[in-house]
Formats: C-alpha cells, structure tokens, sequence
C-alpha cells in the first residue's frame, strides 16, 4: 500500500488510459494514481479481469478506478467508450496494434487494422473528449507513439506509418490548443520489457540456444546504445511529469525515451 500524499497533484482529476491492464499503459495508470488521478482502465481483457486490474490500482493508490472493455478498432466502439469515461481531464493513447512482414505480404485487412486502433481511435478519442477539455481549460492529451514514430524499420509498414502519423496529430492538435490550459504531447519509447517483448525475447532465447540475459542483449543489439531495456515504470512517471505543473510549457513535442536509439 502505498501511502496517500496530501500533495498529490492530479487529485481531482480523471484520466482515460487505452491498452492499460498491462505493460505500459498500466504502468502509466500506475503513476498517475500515484499523484492522486482517479482512472479508467481500458483493453480487450474480459472484464473479471480488467475489473480486478482496476480494483487492484484503486487499493494500491486510494484513487477511484474502473475498466471499460472496448474493441478500438471499431468506432462505435470508441464513442462508447469516450461516453462511458465521462469528463476526462488527462487521454493517454496508448492502445496499440502491430502486424510483421514486408509491404507486399501485408494483408489489407491488416493495415485498415492497424490504421484503425492506432490512428483513428486516438483521433476519435481527442475529437470527443477535447469539448470537455476545453470547457475546463485544462487537459493533458499524451499520445504513444514510438521509436518507429522517430526512425523506420523493415517488415511492420502499418506500425512505422501510424506510430509516424501518430507525431503529426500530436503537432496540429497541440497548435489548436495552444495558449489555452491543454497541452497535446507525444512520447516515443524504445524497447520496452513489456509481456509482448519477454516473450519475444524468451522464444529468441529457446531459438538460439541462449540464456534470457544474452538473448535480451541480442534483442537489443544494434538498437538502444544503451543496451538496457526502457522500464514501463519510467514512461510513467515521464507521463505523470508531463500532466504536473512542471510540464504546463511542454506541448507539440515527441520525446524519445529510447536509450539512445535515435541519436545513432
């Protein structure tokens, strides 16, 4: 249990995490509870379980917390969901789909996939709730993009373009809300220890006879200079930093947090 501060700053406020029973949307759930945000948790988990993820942020954090199950690929679906969140001060886009093999083997229904959750919903998302926003004059619209957003990559063309893509809504949204209380920001990790990454590296590891530590190197290499994995943690508390008054100047920027990588 993590004790409750009298100076938590997001106190009052209520943030919108997609993709969040997990990896680094939970993390960032995480930190910004920690400073006192009430959250809603989002994902395709069932919802036992989506409601035990937010069950256990709210004990950790003494925050309300809650979990709505949605299919983003849908745009129903994501009205549904911006209605069911209620007045969001803080969106974090993290939500995030990925196919893998070169542009001529990419199936179409994939890219429209790909372009649906990783784009359109994060458009529809900030279409819906910025009006409320706005009424309040403040906000906080972080949107996760990638190191892909920054450099490209080979065989995950639908990943490069909307994490790319994801920069440029960032950039006009920002300029449409600057010199009000809202600022629009967009974070690019590197390769983060999430599930989806463990795995990969764990079957890397089966595959070339390694152990986990040289197979994460593997991983890594010819990647982040750095050669550690970015912590879930640290984007956290990168995105609690930029919903706090120390980030009320910050707005249209894409921030790597990437070990390196892009500096390369």
């Amino acid at each position: 249990m993590i004790p409750i501060s009298e100076k938590r700053i997001l106190a009052g406020r209520r943030a919108l995490v997609t993709g969040s029973t997990g990896g680094i949307g939970l993390a960032v759930a995480e930190a910004l509870a920690a400073q006192g945000c009430d959250v809603v948790l989002h994902g395709l988990a069932e919802e036992a379980e989506g409601a035990a993820c937010a069950e256990g942020v709210a004990r950790r954090h003494g925050v309300s917390a809650r979990y709505l199950r949605a299919d983003l690929a849908a745009p129903s679906a994501v009205a549904a969901l911006a209605e069911g969140a209620g007045a969001v001060d803080v969106l974090v886009n993290n939500a995030a789909t990925r196919h893998f093999g070169p542009v001529e083997a990419t199936r179409p229904e994939d890219w429209e996939a790909d372009l649906a959750t990783n784009l359109s919903a994060p458009f529809h998302l900030i279409r819906l709730l910025l009006p409320g926003m706005r009424a309040r004059d403040w906000g906080r619209i972080i949107n996760m993009s990638s190191i892909y957003g920054l450099v490209g990559a080979t065989d995950r063309v639908g990943y490069v373009v909307t994490k790319t893509a994801l920069i440029g809504l960032t950039r006009a949204v920002a300029l449409e809300t600057a010199g009000t209380g809202i600022t629009c920001n967009a974070l690019c990790p590197g390769s983060t220890l999430t599930p989806n990454i463990e795995g990969r590296v764990r079957a890397l590891a089966a595959e070339q006879g390694l152990d986990e530590a040289a197979a994460a190197r593997r991983f890594l290499a010819g990647k982040q200079p750095s050669g550690r994995f970015v912590e879930a943690a640290a984007v956290g508390g990168f995105v609690a930093f930029l919903c706090g008054p120390q980030g009320n100047s910050m707005t249209g920027a894409a921030l790597p947090m990437d070990g390196g990588w892009s500096a390369a």
